[in-house]
């Protein structure tokens, strides 16, 4: 089976999709698998993958959907000599109404939209700067908010949808219309560039120079992706609830009655810089000591054990009920955190975390209750 008939398998809007375009999507699903792959997220390829997905992909999908045309200058055909005698023959050759003043000026407002490469690229990257904070500002104002997922999803839906817009855009145009990347001439230029000097010293010269860049490039590369880290810690903390449902680091429910529920939240952040498997232990302790944080354990209940796993500046807020399953005052409601399973014993030296709220609890709602330690 020769190359011409597995091409022929290949659907046809596959086939006619823009190379430049299929490029772009494909940046788009291999920076989704690098973030969310727990195999890649912690490698050197996310950062690179990362930088072109956010600065340049948005951006120039954005550009090629506005302009789908070829500027003059991305003519395979066009020269400083023969660029306005080929625009005069295209002009011509077009249709009838071409040749009409009304057809000479849709010729000319097509050729005042249509832009080059190298102003492709530069107004990729100002849209790309910014398309990705508007996209941030309208995801601060939705219930998911300004996280990993939520933006990499936003970003990657608006890259993926400008990329078939444009890609529409350039079908509906004729052929010798449609922009298409200058691979050849990129190449001729390189390739003339580096071996077209007049002696043998200067072909060694521009390749030494060549070589010199990649290598400046690759060392500036690696200094990012192996710059130690900066602090890394874990916020671990627990809200109450407002009469609005509103979350709160205040007006905690301290007076409990023995079987009866109350609502907390816990909440986790994850500034650890990898992906982190938590487990948060909840228990009502019974203590000795007046109430002291370093106080001894008597006797302890299990009341709770939740699980999850966080991203990078990823955060997690679990909504649960509390039911005291013992009665006293000065009750310790324990809160530890650990990285992974937690131990046999769970307790606070062991915990990687922890936070705590004293409660009194008592059999009914009748029975007098002293003032709760601090």
């Amino acid at each position: 089976m020769d190359r011409r008939t597995l091409r022929l398998l290949v659907p046809r809007p596959v086939r006619r999709f823009p190379a430049d375009l299929a490029v772009v999507l494909a940046l788009d699903a291999a920076t989704c698998l690098v973030v969310f792959l727990p195999v890649l997220a912690d490698t050197p390829l996310r950062i690179g993958l990362g930088l072109a997905f956010a600065l340049l992909a948005p951006g120039y999908a954005l550009t090629a959907a506005l302009f789908p045309e070829r500027g003059p200058a991305d003519r395979e055909d066009a020269g400083p000599a023969n660029l306005d005698r080929k625009d005069a023959e295209s002009t011509d050759s077009e249709s009838p109404e071409s040749a009409t003043e009304d057809g000479r000026f849709l010729s000319g407002v097509r050729r005042l939209r249509a832009i080059g490469g190298w102003e492709r690229l530069a107004l990729s990257l100002g849209l790309s700067l910014a398309v990705v904070p508007l996209l941030g500002v309208v995801l601060n104002f939705t219930p998911v908010g300004v996280r990993l997922v939520p933006i990499v999803v936003s970003v990657g839906a608006f890259t993926a949808a400008a990329t078939v817009v444009a890609a529409v855009r350039r079908w509906n145009l004729p052929p010798r219309d449609r922009f298409r990347v200058p691979y050849r001439d990129w190449y001729d230029t390189a390739r003339t560039g580096l071996f077209a000097g007049e002696t043998r010293t200067d072909r060694l010269l521009n390749v030494a120079l060549a070589v010199s860049m990649i290598l400046a490039l690759g060392s500036v590369g690696y200094a990012v992706t192996s710059a130690e880290r900066g602090e890394q810690y874990t916020e671990f903390y627990l809200l109450s609830s407002t009469g609005d449902g509103q979350l709160t680091a205040e007006e905690y429910p301290t007076e409990f009655v023995r079987g009866e529920s109350k609502r907390l939240t816990v909440g986790v952040t994850n500034h650890e810089g990898e992906r982190t498997n938590y487990t948060v232990v909840v228990e009502l302790q019974r203590v000795a000591g007046n109430g002291s944080a370093n106080a001894t354990v008597v006797e302890r209940r299990d009341l709770h054990r939740f699980r999850t796993v966080l991203g990078p500046n990823e955060t997690w807020q679990h909504r649960h009920t509390v039911t005291p399953t013992m009665t006293g005052p000065n009750l310790r409601l324990q809160y530890l955190l650990y990285r992974g399973e937690p131990p046999a014993d769970p307790r606070v030296a062991n915990a990687y975390e922890e936070t705590h709220l004293w409660v009194n609890v008592t059999e009914s709602r009748s029975e007098a209750v002293g003032p709760v330690g601090t």
